[in-house]
């Protein structure tokens, strides 16, 4: 069942791709994204990560937040549902 994560705190350099390179050490990555002012097109420094599994989110979770990446610190917690 793939677990939708919310990370705050990205640095505006943080890219899709970058963000995916962070979580993927803990298990399969099936969506990453980062939420864009539609004006601008730069970062509103936060984004998604999406895992296959809720053992990977876990693992994820309580390795990286408020961790650093991109020299800010990261939080982490599971997405609100729409």
């Amino acid at each position: 069942m793939p677990t939708k994560l919310l990370v705050t705190g990205l640095a505006w350099e943080t890219t899709e791709d970058g963000l995916r390179d962070a979580f993927s050490e803990f298990g399969e990555v099936v969506g990453s994204i980062v939420m864009k002012d539609r004006e601008t097109g730069r970062s509103r420094g936060f984004g998604f990560i999406t895992f296959s599994s809720v053992e990977a989110a876990s693992a994820a979770t309580h390795a990286l937040n408020e961790r650093e990446l991109d020299n800010r610190v990261i939080h982490i917690q599971p997405a609100p549902r729409r």
